[in-house]
């Protein structure tokens, strides 16, 4: 590509007047998202990401990324353009949704759909019939969608890499080139990653891109704590049963190596009384969602996972993080730790080590000077159950339910006060919703036989 291809041209210059036809204010998006406002690093992005431009932006989990990237996306967008104008590629399905919600909740005016395996591709066929100006994918399925000819690649002026590092560790170098290849009209580009040490590869052509660097994940947090819990060997259930059970109700994410083990020690848990949802790549995308938003809104305190769950996953602040089982690299083990300490907050990890003597089984990046978190001899009394059950309903935004309505049928047919109510999800086809444990029997039997905007929905325990 050369020089006059990666300058400023018509639709790089336009008028400020005609960036901002149709679009909120920086103000009305904060306030539809909840946020105060922006935070150093997504201002250095706002003013970085201008048309016919190259930004590599460096940060960590959890330091508002997401939102760092699509504010200046959304004043590059035309209201008056049809056909897609940005396309973000992402590594995974988890992650695609969660840009989809942070976008969805900015309430921008500009359609977004969202590609990804697992979904029905029909269905995303028939979205991109009316083009969206966003659209968010994983390569392997925004690839397979080109070489269908789903949508027209040629109106994509702006591209975003999100975790575009971890795009390449999963092998998805190929699909992002031939992606690439396919954009002839591209101006902007966007690099997004929380690892520094990363190389570009050439395919995506950079141009002179503004490195905006705050802190990375090469290095652990002043706020994180590392802690050695001694057990008897390795796959010690014991030690972590007493582990868990030493941090009350606060809620933990275990790390472990291998599915099997996470399956393994999730059943463990729950067979003992603890409260666990198991999250790896085997399960099916249904299943491993609704792990997710029973993390998220708290009915379960303890997701039991592999290194899927180290990064690019909507959940809540931890303070607590296991390992069960030491990762094989430095960079994982790091990643993982990012799910605590997160934004100024504190955490602690624990790695479950050998306590008799040295081990050749401990990785060579664990320190040697460790505190030691002592297990107590007795294990401590089970933790409360989680204050909320998840109810599933058969029904969401495709058959026009909204998260309002799901909260006016509660409370008015299953006599719920506004308190019983935690958090709400809303997919395509169906929603879920977090109940007051307490609650729960009541609410299934007043809304049996009831209709919700003259529906009839199952709703039942999400299993």
């Amino acid at each position: 590509m050369n020089d006059d291809q990666r300058t400023p041209r018509g639709a790089a210059q336009r008028s400020a007047a005609q960036q901002g036809a149709a679009q909120p204010a920086v103000a009305q998006v904060l306030t539809a998202l909840g946020i105060d406002a922006l935070n150093p690093m997504q201002l250095a992005a706002e003013a970085a990401i201008k048309p016919g431009t190259d930004t590599y932006l460096i940060a960590p989990t959890g330091s508002g990324k997401t939102l760092g990237y699509l504010l200046p996306v959304l004043a590059l967008l035309r209201a008056d353009r049809p056909g897609v104008q940005c396309l973000v590629l992402v590594p995974s399905r988890e992650l695609a949704m969660q840009i989809e919600q942070v976008w969805r909740k900015m309430a921008t005016g500009f359609k977004v759909n969202v590609c990804y395996g697992g979904h029905s591709a029909e269905t995303e066929v028939r979205n991109l019939s009316n083009p969206p100006a966003l659209l968010i994918g994983t390569p392997g399925r925004i690839a397979d969608h080109l070489t269908r000819r789903s949508f027209d690649p040629t109106s994509i002026d702006t591209l975003v890499l999100d975790e575009f590092d971890k795009s390449l560790t999963l092998g998805f170098h190929d699909e992002m080139a031939y992606i690439i290849d396919l954009l002839p009209n591209l101006q902007t580009r966007v690099l997004v990653s929380a690892t520094a040490s990363v190389r570009v590869p050439d395919f995506v052509n950079l141009h002179k891109p503004t490195r905006l660097t705050f802190g990375t994940e090469e290095s652990n947090p002043v706020s994180l704590t590392l802690k050695a819990v001694p057990t008897a060997g390795p796959d010690d259930r014991e030690a972590l049963f007493k582990l868990l059970c030493t941090f009350g109700d606060d809620a933990a994410l275990v790390f472990c190596n291998l599915r099997e083990t996470v399956e393994q020690l999730t059943d463990y848990l729950n067979r003992n009384g603890l409260y666990a949802a198991a999250y790896h790549g085997a399960l099916e995308q249904d299943a491993r969602e609704r792990a997710l938003i029973r993390f998220r809104n708290g009915s379960v305190t303890y997701l039991i996972t592999t290194d899927l769950a180290a990064r690019g996953l909507d959940i809540p602040e931890l303070r607590h993080v296991v390992h069960y089982e030491l990762p094989t690299h430095e960079t994982e083990f790091t990643h993982r730790n990012g799910r605590t300490a997160r934004m100024h907050a504190t955490g602690t990890a624990y790695l479950l080590l050998p306590d008799r003597g040295p081990s050749d089984d401990v990785p060579g990046y664990v320190p040697d000077d460790l505190d030691t978190y002592p297990l107590p001899a007795k294990t401590p009394p089970l933790p409360a159950p989680p204050a909320f059950v998840t109810i599933y309903v058969s029904g969401g935004k495709k058959n026009k339910l909204s998260k309002g309505d799901i909260v006016g049928f509660f409370i008015q047919k299953g006599q719920l006060a506004n308190q019983d109510l935690g958090r709400i999800e809303v997919g395509d086809y169906m929603a879920f919703a977090a109940v007051r444990r307490d609650r729960v029997t009541d609410l299934l039997a007043r809304v049996r036989d009831e209709k919700m905007k003259g529906k009839k929905y199952k709703i039942d325990v999400a299993r």
